[in-house]
């Protein structure tokens, strides 16, 4: 892989574990996730390297295909 597939890989994978984005994914209501979906995906460069590695919004549900997608890129 090229350094930058991996920069955005990696960053996609802090994203995935994020505390603040994961509980606007999993929750899909409350203030993580108004601040993830109104600030944070257009300021953070992890939750835009998610965007760009999946094609999902950072405050999407997450589901098992994403997950082994970024985690087969190990």
């Amino acid at each position: 892989m090229n350094t930058q597939s991996d920069s955005v890989s990696k960053k996609a994978k802090f994203c995935l574990d994020c505390p603040i984005c994961r509980a606007a994914r999993k929750k899909q209501r409350g203030i993580a996730y108004a601040f993830v979906k109104l600030v944070d995906r257009k300021v953070c460069p992890a939750c835009k390297a998610y965007e760009k590695a999946t094609g999902q919004r950072a405050y999407e549900p997450v589901n098992e295909e994403i997950t082994e997608k970024l985690t087969a890129d190990s």
